[in-house]
């Protein structure tokens, strides 16, 4: 039996409150607190709607933020790694 995994891929967002929400090629919605990333959650909403959607889906980006997020580490519950640990 062949199974035919396809990546998951990430069509658009949008924000509400402190939520982000990402929409997949296969039609789900995956919520995602905007505490896991203290860019975005510090950032101006004009600033959080400056993404660009790379990769051909695999990634978000926002240039003047500094900010790149894996959509299958979004799947994995995965946060911002790029603090250190105390």
């Amino acid at each position: 039996m062949n199974t035919l995994v396809a990546e998951p891929v990430a069509t658009n967002l949008r924000f509400e409150a402190d939520v982000m929400w990402v929409e997949l090629g296969d039609g789900r919605q995956l919520g995602v607190p905007l505490a896991y990333f203290p860019r975005l959650l510090r950032a101006s909403p004009t600033d959080r709607n400056r993404f660009t959607v790379s990769g051909g889906g695999t990634g978000i980006h926002w240039d003047n933020l500094d900010e790149d997020i894996s959509v299958s580490a979004l799947l994995m519950g995965v946060g911002d790694r790029s603090r250190k640990a105390s």
